[in-house]
């Protein structure tokens, strides 16, 4: 039921190193990402304490612990009208895409209150510790309830947090996301510290809380029921000018028995179609060129509008979208996958040839067991139709080990599952129980050592999948939407970084004295050869060698080169 598998999960590390691949963009299982943006304002979020729809959950009388908490909040709101520097804000981003574009809605509406990005604020940025608050006036984690051991880890940074919130004034630290959701006030009472707590169906509410928070001196907590404020319609600071997160729907009407998601962030709720055009509209016409539609289950949508060929239509209409290079979309579900979706990726140009299906389990008895609505021959009859409209598409998935009750022949089907659908790469977790999900009551948990040991025998299958598919595609030429911070070695290797339509991620080599003009910036598309293939990434090293090097400089490069030189105003502006 999850839009795509967790940055955080539940095995030691995800079969795909995705420390390698640490973009934003389109990587499905990526580790915990910063919005590098924290922000700035002189006068936010010191003004009158907003109106809010419920009274403050942590009003009682005082001990002195909690006078010593309210004593800092007060040097903290006095520091405000003294302190040289503009008061900046992160946000620490853990989970899905979902939260990813949750917390572009966050920065948006703490920029709309006055607030900018830390990195125009480089003696803030140098304040930064090792407790990862970025060296921000206002801090922001969005969790996630997925991962393993959330709340325990949660818990050990925010104490590490409170070291430092001692020693800045005016610091803020803001919960929110599917941990916030499930904890609630549970949250201040471990940390008390925490200023603020909002869930996943009102992150309108985060400027409110932290002014409140910062007139009553003390936390604010507030978590709704359900969805009040689509998050889509707020204010956004999109991380990435070149490509941008759409969401179509939010919630989950799956009861997949180790899967917490559907409980925090409620039943599905479908946007209208023109919402949703309009919104890429908007973001292609500010130069992204590529899109990615958000669901919690994409195959579904239309459901809440009577409509359920809608999501294929929606793919034909984004076809239509004049600038608009790149669609693609996640997650969707193996029992709701139809052919006219397969249909609509094969017509429509602009549709990607990436499919990411979790498969979760090869044993039919065991995904009955998860309750997940599909068997073994469904599954790997979407692939063969898939792969029979679109040959070159590259299918990547989900998979759970451990699962209780699985016993070696369930196993053994995965494997066999696996060496059949030769997955492009394979997200694998360690199942851990997650409480309150009916797997987690469960009395036949596999024993640590098992688990481990079918865990690795699974990487071992799938890492040998996809260096021989990989070393396939040498010498097969590839376009590459060069991407910011995708690869970490860049500058020692002197290539550049991106995805190729399939989503691979690619390594490619720079032409030998190239001018400023010959650089590809970010955004823009780098055609060359593959000369290696690795089990996580090609290199296209075509240009070294005197072969396929063409560069087209797009307006999503231009897009992106305008931000840099108004967030270099900016810093000047500032005295910077």
């Amino acid at each position: 039921s999850s839009p795509s598998p967790p940055q955080e999960s539940q095995a030691p590390g995800p079969l795909k190193d995705t420390r390698r691949e640490p973009c934003t963009l389109l990587s499905p299982g990526r580790k915990e990402s910063y919005t590098e943006s924290s922000t700035s304002q002189a006068t936010a979020l010191t003004s009158d304490p907003a109106q809010s729809t419920q009274p403050s959950n942590c009003s009682k009388k005082p001990s002195n612990r909690e006078e010593s908490l309210t004593a800092i909040r007060l040097h903290a709101v006095n520091a405000e009208t003294t302190t040289a520097l503009p008061k900046t804000y992160a946000i620490r981003t853990l989970g899905c895409q979902m939260n990813v574009h949750d917390s572009e809605r966050m920065a948006g509406l703490l920029e709309q209150e006055g607030l900018l990005p830390v990195s125009l604020v480089p003696a803030a940025a140098e304040r930064a510790t090792e407790a990862g608050d970025l060296g921000a006036d206002v801090l922001v984690i969005n969790t996630c309830s997925v991962r393993e051991n959330a709340a325990t880890k949660l818990f050990g940074n925010l104490g590490q947090l409170a070291a430092v919130k001692r020693e800045r004034p005016g610091m803020q630290i803001a919960v929110g996301g599917c941990l916030a959701q499930q904890m609630r006030e549970g949250i201040i009472e471990k940390a008390p510290w925490v200023d603020a707590v909002f869930g996943t169906h009102n992150i309108d509410v985060l400027p409110v809380l932290l002014k409140r928070a910062a007139h009553n001196h003390e936390a604010a907590v507030e978590i709704e029921e359900s969805l009040k404020v689509f998050p889509s319609t707020l204010p956004t600071h999109r991380e990435s000018a070149y490509a941008a997160w759409v969401s179509i729907s939010v919630g989950c009407n799956n009861t997949c028995t180790f899967c917490i998601v559907p409980h925090l962030r409620g039943k599905e709720r479908d946007r209208r179609p023109g919402e949703i055009l309009d919104e890429i509209n908007a973001v292609v016409s500010q130069g992204a060129i590529e899109v990615t539609l958000l669901g919690q289950n994409v195959n579904s949508y239309g459901v809440g509008f009577g409509e359920r060929g809608a999501f294929a239509a929606l793919l034909r209409q984004c076809g239509q979208i004049e600038g608009l290079e790149r669609v693609r979309f996640t997650s969707p579900h193996p029992a709701a996958f139809t052919d006219d979706v397969i249909a609509a990726m094969a017509e429509t140009p602009n549709v990607m040839p990436s499919l990411h299906m979790p498969l979760q389990s090869g044993s039919d008895a065991v995904l009955r067991q998860m309750r997940r609505s599909y068997r073994r021959e469904r599954f790997m009859g979407i692939l063969e139709r898939v792969r029979a409209s679109i040959p070159e598409a590259a299918i990547t998935t989900d998979i759970i080990v451990g699962f209780p009750g699985e016993t070696e022949e369930d196993f053994q089907q995965t494997l066999e599952v696996v060496e059949q659908a030769r997955f492009s790469s394979a997200f694998t977790f360690l199942y851990s129980p997650r409480p309150g999900t009916p797997a987690a009551d469960r009395e036949d948990q596999i024993p640590a050592e098992v688990a481990l040991d079918r865990y690795k025998r699974l990487i071992a299958l799938q890492e040998g999948i996809c260096t021989e598919d990989n070393a396939k595609l040498v010498g097969s030429s590839v376009e590459v939407l060069i991407c910011e911070s995708e690869g970490r070695k860049d500058g020692a290797t002197h290539r550049v970084t991106g995805r190729a339509r399939d989503n691979r991620l690619v390594h490619v080599a720079l032409p030998e004295n190239a001018s400023k003009q010959d650089l590809p910036r970010p955004g823009d598309m780098v055609t060359a050869r593959v000369t290696y293939g690795a089990p996580h990434h090609l290199i296209a090293d075509s240009a070294l060698e005197g072969g396929l090097w063409q560069l087209r400089r797009t307006r999503a490069g231009d897009a992106w080169e305008q931000r840099q030189a108004q967030e270099e105003d900016q810093r000047v502006s500032l005295g910077i």
